[in-house]
């Protein structure tokens, strides 16, 4: 099971490379470079990070160039954007707001939560979705939800 990501952007690379495409071949190069740093700053560099790790590492570029998007000119913010979309090919579909809705109300109750469980339910829900879904949009529903 481990490795299977990795092999598929290093192949990916190989034949953007070969295609000439700059564009992909240093959007890849920079998530394998990605992958590499956090291999080497968990010790990890002989066995390899597993798909699950190196989709966290993928999850944040996506956000890292989404955010950078909203700061820069129009030009700029394509270019990110277009980044992200690259990197976002190879995370599992992303959770729509009305999936992860549903799995809100259903931790809420049965927590039968009040605000003071409010990170209990963020952590559970972002635990049942993993990298397809943004912290961020489960904190936001579940303050809507904890609201009503």
């Amino acid at each position: 099971d481990y490795m299977r990501l990795k092999e598929k952007i290093t192949g990916d690379l190989k034949t953007a490379m070969l295609a000439r495409d700059a564009f992909t071949t240093n959007v890849l190069r920079g998530l394998k470079a990605a992958i590499l740093d956090e291999e080497v700053s968990l010790n990890k560099r002989d066995e390899g990070l597993s798909d699950t790790e190196i989709e966290k590492i993928l999850a944040r570029e996506v956000k890292k160039r989404n955010e950078a998007a909203k700061l820069l000119d129009e030009a700029r913010a394509e270019i990110e954007i277009k980044e992200a979309v690259v990197i976002q090919k190879y995370l599992p579909e992303m959770a729509s707001e009305e999936d992860i809705r549903a799995a809100v109300k259903t931790k809420m109750s049965e927590l039968n939560a009040d605000i003071k469980q409010m990170g209990a339910v963020i952590g559970a829900v972002k635990s049942k979705f993993g990298t397809s879904a943004d912290g961020a949009v489960i904190a936001k529903i579940v303050k809507e939800e904890l609201n009503k």
